[in-house]
Formats: C-alpha cells, sequence, structure tokens
C-alpha cells in the first residue's frame, strides 16, 4: 500500500483520537436550555390545555374501544387537535389487529343459592354458546395451584381464581392481577376447562364495578369464555363456595374475535431546527376499553404529551431536535401500536434521542429512572434536578423502560425514561364504567405535563445524545 508521509499519518492520527473523543464526550444540557425548561416546567403548571385536551376527548369522542364504532372517530380527532395545536406535520401509519367485539354479557349463580352477578367478558374471549354456558366453579387460590391442578377435575368446569389486589404507590400488584387475567384463562383453557372466571384486577373494594382487560387468546377457535367479576361478587361467589356445596353458575357472553381491523398510529411533530430527524418521542394510547370514556387510560397520556409539545411549539425558538408526540392505536389488547411503530421505525432507532409514554393516568409523577449510556448519566441527572422542585425523585439504580408502547421501541435499542405517576388509586377505576373525567385533577395532569415539557426540551437541546443504536439496551431487565 502507499506509504502516507508523516505529516499526513500525523494528522491522520489526531484526527481520529479527536472522532474518539468525541464519540466518548459526555452528554451534557446547556445552561440556557436548562433555565429554559424551567420557564417551561413553572409555565405548565399554569396551563389548562391539557385538561382541555382530555375533555374534548371524553366528552366529543367517548370509548375508544380499538376497531369499534368510536376508532375511526378518535383518529379523525387526533388529526384535528393536532392541527389546531399547531403541530408542523401530522401524519398517521397503518395498524392491523384482530377486531374483537364485545354485545352482551350477563351471569348468575344458579345453584345452591341463585344470585345475580356483575361481571365483564375479556378482550378476546369467544362467546358461550347459544343460551349461556351453565357449569360447576371450581376454585383455585392462585395460578401456581391451577398449574398444579389435574386436568380430570376441570374438564367441562368454569375456573375461578379469587386473587385480591391491593393498593401501592407504585401499583406493583397489578404485575400479579393483570397475570389472573391473561394467562389464567390460557392455563384453564388446556386443561379442559369450559369457562374462567377471576376477581376482577382492580383495587376497589365496595364499587360493584367490574375491570375487564384482555386474555392471552392469540386463536379465537381455541379461547374459553372468560369474564372478570367485580370485587363484591367475586366476594359472593366465594362465600357460597365456603358452603362446601356444589356451586353452579351460568355465563352468558355475546362477543369475540370477527375478523381484522386497520386503523392507525396518529402522529404530530414540532420539527427540530438543527436537527430535525432526531427525535424526541413522547404520546399516549388513543384506544380506550368501552365501559368508560378512557379519561385516565389512556386520554389523561394523550393530553400530557400533546400539551408539552404545545408549550415547547409556543417558545419563541423551535427545539433543535424534533418532538414527536404518538397517539398509539390498540395498546389494551396486546400494544398492537407500539409493535407497529417499532417495527417499521427499528433501523432509524439511532435517530431517537429519547423517550417514553404516560400510561398510568393522571396522579403526579413522583419517580423517573432511565436507560441510557453511561456518558449520559449527567444529562439525566440535570434533567433530574430540574423536576424535584415538582415532587420527582431519580432512582440511578432502576433502568427506564419507556412506557407501555414505546418500551417496544426502547427494546429495539431506544435510549429511554421511566415516568412514574402515582398508582394509589389508578387501579380503582382502571378498565372500568368508572374511567371517566372526573378522576382527574387538572392540578395533578398539570405537573404531568410540567415533567414531559421540560424533559421532552432538555433532551432535545442536549449536547450529546444518551446512547440509542441498535439492541443498545438489550440487558438492562427493563419492564413496563
Amino acid at each position: 500500500m502507499r506509504r502516507l508521509p508523516l505529516t499526513l499519518l500525523a494528522a491522520s492520527l489526531l484526527m481520529a483520537v479527536g472522532t474518539a473523543s468525541a464519540a466518548d464526550h459526555d452528554t451534557t444540557i446547556p445552561a440556557a436550555a436548562v433555565h429554559t425548561a424551567e420557564q417551561l416546567r413553572d409555565r405548565a403548571l399554569q396551563d389548562n390545555t391539557g385538561y382541555q385536551i382530555v375533555t374534548s376527548l371524553t366528552t366529543e369522542i367517548g370509548p375508544r374501544l380499538a376497531g369499534g364504532v368510536n376508532d375511526q372517530r378518535a383518529r379523525d380527532w387526533a388529526i384535528a387537535k393536532f392541527k389546531a395545536l399547531g403541530f408542523d406535520k401530522v401524519y398517521t401509519e397503518p395498524v392491523t389487529y384482530p377486531l374483537w367485539e364485545r354485545r352482551s354479557e350477563s351471569g348468575s349463580i344458579v345453584a345452591p343459592f341463585p344470585q345475580h352477578l356483575v361481571l365483564t367478558a375479556l378482550g378476546y374471549s369467544p362467546g358461550t354458546p347459544k343460551g349461556g354456558l351453565t357449569a360447576q366453579v371450581v376454585q383455585f387460590a392462585s395460578l401456581d395451584a391451577l398449574k398444579a391442578a389435574d386436568p380430570a377435575n376441570l374438564q367441562g368446569k368454569i375456573v375461578y381464581v379469587g386473587y385480591r389486589m391491593q393498593r401501592t404507590k407504585d401499583g406493583h400488584d397489578y404485575g400479579m392481577g393483570s397475570a389472573m387475567r391473561v394467562g389464567g384463562p390460557v392455563l384453564a383453557a388446556s386443561k379442559g376447562a369450559a369457562g374462567y372466571l377471576l376477581r376482577s384486577a382492580g383495587t376497589d373494594a365496595q364499587e360493584r364495578i367490574a375491570h375487564t382487560g384482555v386474555t392471552g387468546f392469540k386463536d379465537g377457535a381455541k379461547g374459553i369464555p372468560s369474564a372478570a367479576l367485580s370485587n363484591p361478587d367475586a366476594d359472593q361467589l366465594e362465600r357460597e363456595l365456603a358452603y362446601g356445596k356444589p356451586v353452579t353458575m351460568k355465563l352468558d357472553l355475546d362477543c369475540g374475535i370477527v375478523g381484522q381491523y386497520t386503523g392507525a398510529n396518529v402522529i404530530g411533530e414540532i420539527t427540530g431546527s438543527k436537527h430535525p430527524d432526531q427525535v424526541v418521542a413522547i404520546g399516549g394510547h388513543l384506544d380506550s376499553w368501552d365501559p368508560g370514556t378512557g379519561a385516565i387510560d389512556d386520554g389523561a397520556g394523550v393530553a400530557i404529551a400533546m400539551a408539552a409539545a404545545k408549550l415547547i411549539h409556543d417558545l419563541p425558538q423551535r427545539p433543535d431536535r424534533t418532538i414527536r408526540v404518538i397517539a398509539f392505536a390498540n395498546e389494551e389488547m396486546g400494544l398492537w401500536g407500539g409493535k407497529a411503530y417499532a417495527d417499521k421505525h427499528a433501523a432509524e432507532v439511532g435517530k431517537f434521542q429519547l423517550g417514553t409514554e404516560s400510561d398510568l393516568g393522571a396522579a403526579p409523577v413522583w419517580k423517573m429512572s432511565a436507560s441510557v449510556k453511561p456518558q449520559a448519566r449527567g444529562a439525566i441527572e440535570q434533567i433530574a434536578k430540574v423536576l424535584e422542585p415538582i415532587g420527582v425523585t431519580y432512582d440511578a439504580k432502576r433502568p427506564g423502560g419507556g412506557g407501555s408502547d414505546l418500551s417496544q421501541m426502547h427494546g429495539k435499542g431506544m435510549a429511554a425514561l421511566s415516568l412514574e405517576q402515582d398508582a394509589t388509586y389508578y387501579f380503582d377505576w382502571h378498565h372500568t364504567a368508572n374511567d371517566t373525567l372526573d378522576k382527574i385533577d387538572p392540578k395533578q395532569l398539570a405537573q404531568n405535563i410540567a415533567v414531559y415539557a421540560a424533559f421532552s426540551y432538555m433532551a432535545a437541546q442536549a449536547d450529546g445524545d444518551f446512547g440509542s443504536a441498535p439492541d443498545a439496551f438489550a440487558g438492562d431487565g427493563s419492564k413496563e
């Protein structure tokens, strides 16, 4: 090969060292950006845009079951709202998923003591045979007990699992409650049961309202009718079972998968002035379950992200990087919008500066964690200092997951935050008819918007990146 002159060789070595140093340079947030973020934070606390957005969504559209009668109306609403708020670019990306319908549902104890029961069908549950399903109930205390059961004792029976969730600030008990709802029906079906019931995955003790949610059935033909009982009705069933006599129930569900549906993620952008192809991704999911109006799950998340970006839009100068707000499709029945988004944008993951989704109601954010490269920890600490005065603590030892839908993009390698809201009462209303606007405190919602506006702006203005790259955080163990 041709030899380089000594001076050129020296210059090349210096350039290589300089490039390596730049790559290893700590990510920081300029003082001016920190100051602006503090102003955004304080302005957001006095701004009611977010509350106006969630009021509009829950009043003008209401429940938004994926693929249901309000699905297209909700997407049209989101497009119009993004445009009215001044977003530079508004577009949709298709998302296809199974179309599940709920038509009617009822249940009762037939013997030994007849009682009407308040229940709700679970997502992807098939319906009962015409005239309903009448069968003996067999009770299990846990999924482990169900796993250990002899299938011969379950043939033709209705399995009931009665796990009771407890209120916690971090909502961790939902992990077990959700497992009962998602995995329980699949396990019962595999053992020959004719139907499945669970105590609702919720923390309300006295409300006679059932909590819906999705099952783990992937094929409607292999599913069994599955429903959730309200907590008082689960108590009633357990009292009858305690008599030691056979308990017979009638379950009548008219529901099921009826084909495929193509909806869409709706996306709005505030275009960056210096690096428009680099994005800070925030959002919420546009769909909801059908009994309520989807205020806390997840109209609040959509409103938080839209309003935070609107505050950044209204600054005298545009952010250096693009703020992208995603209203995801069909999170409730399997993260369909998040998965479709991650599949479509996986090759661009290195352009994602930082991201997270709001999907735990509208109570205050109280804890932040992050999955970023080591050289960006200082920048995360700068963000934490701006958020500390409004009640947010920083857990430097815990990874960030990106929220529900954006956890899928994090799985591809996107640097991510977790911004945990106070979930003490969230699961009282989650997936019920009580998920309505009155559960949202405007001041608490404003605190969420302050958090999202401040962190998004600081990430957009950072000198350096947060480490997004293909599979960059494959081993961090983050969970959402």
